[in-house]
């Protein structure tokens, strides 16, 4: 069991959470003390352009990047599956062996699982993954008139705007194609009202979206199965709904190697303090979509990466403050999404998730400085040098202008 004198501080998993927290650490602490960053993967997904891979708009190469390039000097990045986590005895075990620490920082995301739904794997294209979105794009290109639904097929799913980002922008990509008036757009969700824990104000903003662009909304419809030979979606109710073009939202799951911790609930996740993202255990962290965060109305805190991002923050800010002797920091549940349409515009959500009794949302009037927004953050996460740099600060003179805090 492998550690070295001083504090170890293991990050598992590198998405956003984890590349913010470990990043953030060495900034901190330097190389004094050792960051080690497991992932068992070699590069990053900027997952939120998978919408934009999906409708032509992006090539898979321009969203993913080698996360050698993506993590500062001082922190050691291990490629390796993390086969267990044993928070009683302090170490976790990877297919490099096991290795021992004083802080860990659990940041493994949420697993899709498209192969628990009965036909997704033929019937569907996945959007929540590279391939999928790809494949999308390229029957889109060739797609000039029928049924194209968007379906949410179980919960919990991460990015609640998603769904209702992708019916937009296929509504989009067919006007540009031409071919709009000759397809009938649907969205089905087991979901009472679009991103319902933002309150009924941005769910009635979102459906007003949909709805001013033609497309149906169908909620409450809870998918078992997906029939790709009928090309037929099959509902609890024993209803049924025809395609000819299907994106969906596969099921997601726990990580197994959390689920099969002591660090998780009954359903799989990892139960966390709201303000300081502690699990039970001294010097255990969960943050991003693994964990469960139950808000003042007894709802989660939607799954994320804005939320992983400034969570990140507050864990490496708490974990060098504990080490260095400096204050502590909190979260303070505050999000923000974009939810990209047509004409290059998008409309922006934003507020505090932990207001009491219900968090205080508003969904910002669809424009093209939203748009630009989202495209910043991209060019933030996927520039290099000078660009990423100025996509900082562009980032940042904007959420002060708009009185909108973005962790950075």
């Amino acid at each position: 069991m492998a550690r070295i004198d001083g504090k170890t501080t293991i990050v598992l998993g590198a998405g956003v959470g984890g590349l913010v927290t470990a990043n953030e650490l060495a900034r901190r602490l330097g190389r004094q003390y050792r960051v080690i960053l497991i992932d068992k993967g070699a590069e990053y997904l900027h997952t939120p352009s998978l919408l934009w891979v999906m409708v032509g708009l992006r090539q898979p190469r321009q969203i993913t990047k080698e996360l050698r390039r993506m993590v500062r000097p001082g922190v050691d990045l291990v490629q390796s599956e993390v086969l267990e986590v044993d928070a009683e005895r302090q170490q976790v075990r990877t297919g490099n062996g096991a290795m021992g620490y004083d802080y860990l920082v659990v940041a493994l995301g949420a697993d899709t699982a498209p192969g628990s739904m009965p036909g997704f794997e033929e019937a569907a294209h996945n959007f929540y993954d590279l391939e999928g979105a790809a494949s999308l794009a390229k029957d889109l290109a060739r797609f000039d008139g029928g049924r194209a639904i968007v379906a949410v097929s179980s919960l919990p799913y991460k990015c609640p705007a998603a769904p209702y980002e992708a019916a937009l922008l296929l509504d989009d990509a067919l006007r540009r194609k031409m071919v709009r008036s000759k397809v009938n757009i649907q969205v089905f969700t087991p979901e009472l009202q679009p991103m319902p824990v933002a309150g009924p104000a941005v769910g009635n903003a979102v459906k007003g979206m949909l709805t001013r662009q033609g497309i149906s909304y169908h909620p409450g419809v809870q998918v078992v199965s997906m029939d790709g030979q009928r090309k037929e979606l099959v509902f609890k109710d024993g209803s049924r709904a025809g395609f000819d073009l299907l994106a969906a939202v596969p099921p997601h799951r726990p990580p197994r190697v959390v689920k099969e911790s002591a660090l998780a609930n009954e359903a799989g996740w990892i139960p966390v303090d709201r303000r300081t993202l502690r699990t039970r255990f001294e010097n255990v962290y969960a943050i991003g979509d693994v964990a469960a965060i139950t808000l003042p109305n007894g709802k989660l805190l939607p799954r994320a990466g804005v939320f992983a991002h400034a969570q990140a923050i507050t864990v490496a800010g708490t974990i060098a403050g504990q080490i260095l002797g400096a204050p502590e920091r909190e979260f303070d549940g505050v999000g923000f999404c974009w939810v990209s349409m047509a004409r290059g515009r998008a409309g922006f959500a934003s507020g505090a998730f932990y207001a009491e009794p219900e968090p205080a949302m508003k969904l910002q009037k669809p424009g093209w400085l939203w748009s630009a927004g989202k495209l910043l953050f991209e060019r933030y996460w996927m520039g290099e040098g000078l660009n990423r740099k100025a996509a900082e600060l562009g980032l940042l003179l904007g959420s002060r202008l708009l009185g909108i805090p973005v962790a950075l």
